[in-house]
């Protein structure tokens, strides 16, 4: 009879765990539509891969993510270097694409875009001790910039630059630090934060700010999320989610155009 007892007792127990099991499952992210969106690993502020936790992180990120939220989809990221992101959007590869990317007529052409949600530009980079004082300065010279971006189209639409273009950034802002490159483009804020994260004693930017684009969230040609994506951003801004996310990243509250 004891033992009988005991395996009773057993079963109820087992079949409550399993209950609550159950219950966990179901208190998920929510019973909306997932969708993948293409991005980024090294583009701080904006997105970038915490090399501690493993996570995504940054502006970018933390935007898409709230107008998922608000506009009840999920999202799942997928980074990949930017031109094979732009590829991505054209070839309906991913749902979604967010990484800094600017507003053009050019790409407008076989991406839809969100409305826009941050106003950027293109600066200089130099190291501290250069004579170069302007992008009217770079003819002869070498400048980076990165692969498939507005800035890597400027230099040669608009400059006699030897044109060095890189996967990943980064990589030119060391090579410029190394004397490798002579000068480096690419957008304002980017600049700015790799500037004053790790080179604020070698490099500087000089000259005015250029082609002044634009961030939208990308999209592929006719998709169904635009009007939802808009709405959703419609909304954060009104709420004050966004003015949150970019003082979180930026330090100071959105101008009043955003």
């Amino acid at each position: 009879m004891k033992n009988k007892l005991i395996l009773f007792f057993t079963a109820i127990i087992f079949i409550g765990l399993i209950a609550a099991c159950g219950t966990d499952e179901a208190s998920g992210d929510g019973d909306g539509e997932t969708y993948t969106v293409a991005t980024d690993s090294n583009f701080q502020p904006f997105e970038y891969k915490n090399p501690d936790t493993g996570e995504m992180e940054g502006f970018d990120i933390e935007l898409i993510e709230a107008i998922a939220e608000e506009s009840g989809f999920n999202v799942e990221f997928e980074t990949m270097e930017f031109d094979g992101l732009l590829a991505s959007m054209r070839t309906s590869k991913n749902d979604i694409g967010i990484a800094g990317i600017s507003i053009t007529e050019e790409r407008k052409e076989f991406i839809d875009f969100s409305d826009k949600y941050y106003d950027s530009g293109l600066i200089l980079a130099v190291p501290v001790d250069s004579d170069i004082e302007s992008i009217d300065d770079v003819d002869g010279l070498t400048v980076g910039s990165r692969q498939g971006s507005t800035s890597n189209d400027y230099l040669k639409d608009n400059t006699d630059a030897d044109v060095e273009a890189y996967p990943e950034i980064v990589t030119a802002y060391m090579d410029l630090e190394r004397g490798r490159l002579d000068a480096v483009l690419y957008d304002l804020p980017n600049v700015q934060y790799y500037i004053s994260e790790n080179a604020s004693d070698k490099l500087k930017t000089v000259g005015d700010v250029m082609e002044g684009q634009p961030y939208g969230i990308a999209l592929p040609k006719g998709s169904d999320l635009v009007d939802p994506v808009n709405e959703g951003l419609a909304a954060i801004k009104e709420n004050g989610t966004y003015a949150e996310i970019y003082e979180k990243w930026f330090g100071t509250q959105p101008p009043e155009t955003e």
